[in-house]
C-alpha cells in the first residue's frame, strides 16, 4: 500500500519551486551556508556588526578574540559573500552583505535563546518544587 504521508510544507515548497534537477543544488546551497555560519566566533561576529559596519579592531574587542583569529573568520564570511568589506587608509570595515544570511542566523539563535529561556524558567520551577516538598 502506497504511504499516505503528505511531504511536509517546506518539502512542498521546494519542490514546487525547483526542478527536481536543482533540488540537489538547493541543499548544497544550504549546506555550504550552514558549514560557514557554524561556527560560534562567526556568529559572534556577525551580532556585532549586524546593525553597523564595523573596524576590525571594534570586532576583536566585541568578541573577545585575537586580530589574527577574527582576520581569519571574517575571510572566510567575505569569500561566503555573508560580509562585505571596504579600506579607509589601514582600516577594514566590515558589514553584513547578505541579509538573508543574517536573518537565518537572527532566526535561529533567536529561537535557541527563547528555548534555553524556557528551559530555565522550567528548572527553576522544578527546583522550587522540590524545596517546597521537602520543607
Amino acid at each position: 500500500m502506497p504511504s499516505s504521508r503528505r511531504p511536509s510544507s517546506s518539502q512542498a515548497l521546494i519542490d514546487a519551486h525547483c526542478a527536481p534537477a536543482s533540488v540537489s543544488r538547493v541543499f548544497a546551497s544550504a549546506a555550504e551556508l550552514f558549514g560557514v555560519l557554524s561556527t560560534p566566533l562567526r556568529l559572534r561576529i556577525l551580532n556585532a556588526i549586524c546593525t553597523q559596519e564595523r573596524g576590525v579592531n571594534d570586532i576583536v574587542e566585541l568578541v573577545h578574540s585575537t586580530q589574527p583569529n577574527v582576520s581569519q573568520h571574517l575571510k572566510v564570511l567575505y569569500l561566503a559573500g555573508i560580509v562585505s568589506k571596504r579600506r579607509d587608509g589601514n582600516q577594514i570595515y566590515y558589514r553584513v552583505h547578505n541579509e538573508k544570511a543574517m536573518q537565518l542566523c537572527r532566526t535561529v539563535c533567536t529561537q535557541i535563546a527563547i528555548d534555553m529561556a524556557d528551559e530555565r524558567g522550567a528548572a527553576e520551577l522544578s527546583e522550587r518544587s522540590v524545596e517546597r516538598s521537602s520543607v
